[in-house]
């Protein structure tokens, strides 16, 4: 009898141990799956903005450009910051997003630019008035690509003065360092450069 119930006793402690086990091991798995699909924390994006000096509609002689829309696609107009993974791929980040429409930070920041870039003009998301030249732009390109280079491309037609001025654009800057910061930043260099671009041709105008 007395061997039987040690036998016993041992079974019962034995079970117990192997419960622990799996407890313990299901446990640590929960841990683990809890980390990688809900630990990573989100970082906003807002492109860099230039500080140029107040302009007035008022100054005499000023010329008018009322920058009308700029324009994005639909696989740009999320949240996500865009990435291209091969020729043909893209991805969207669910962890790295744009503080506000991206749509509304290009805009704003290329009505700085031109403020900045164009002395003698006034600068404006706003209309201006019947003399004003009016800017739209389609920016069908603005991401980070597999081989360490960002692309800003599109297009943008001017009205001036009854006429038409239309001018695709293709940007390609090398990234200095890796990561969606450095992307960014390497992005609103590309876009500051289209803004000089577009500043030449409008200096030029008749």
């Amino acid at each position: 009898m007395r061997w039987y119930l040690r036998r016993r006793i041992k079974k019962i402690h034995s079970r117990r141990e192997r419960n622990n086990e799996k407890w313990l091991l299901a446990a640590a798995v929960c841990v683990l799956t809890a980390c990688s699909s809900g630990g990573e924390s989100k970082t906003y994006y807002q492109l860099p903005v230039v500080q140029g000096g107040a302009q007035s509609a008022a100054s005499q002689g000023a010329r008018l450009l009322w920058v009308e829309q700029v324009s994005i696609p639909d696989y740009l107009a999320g949240n996500g910051v865009v990435y291209q993974t091969t020729d043909v791929q893209y991805v969207i980040a669910n962890n790295n997003l744009w503080a506000s429409p991206l749509d509304q930070q290009l805009r704003t920041t290329l009505v700085a630019n031109l403020s900045q870039q164009l002395p003698g003009w006034v600068v404006s998301s706003q209309p201006l008035g019947s003399e004003q030249d009016t800017l739209n732009v389609a920016v069908n390109g603005f991401h980070g690509r597999y081989d360490g280079r960002v692309i800003v491309s599109g297009e943008w037609l001017l009205k001036h003065q009854g006429q038409l001025i239309k001018r695709p654009f293709n940007i390609v800057l090398r990234q200095e360092q890796d990561g969606y910061d450095a992307m960014v930043k390497t992005l609103a260099q590309a876009w500051s450069q289209e803004a000089a671009a577009i500043a030449s041709e409008l200096n030029r105008l008749p």
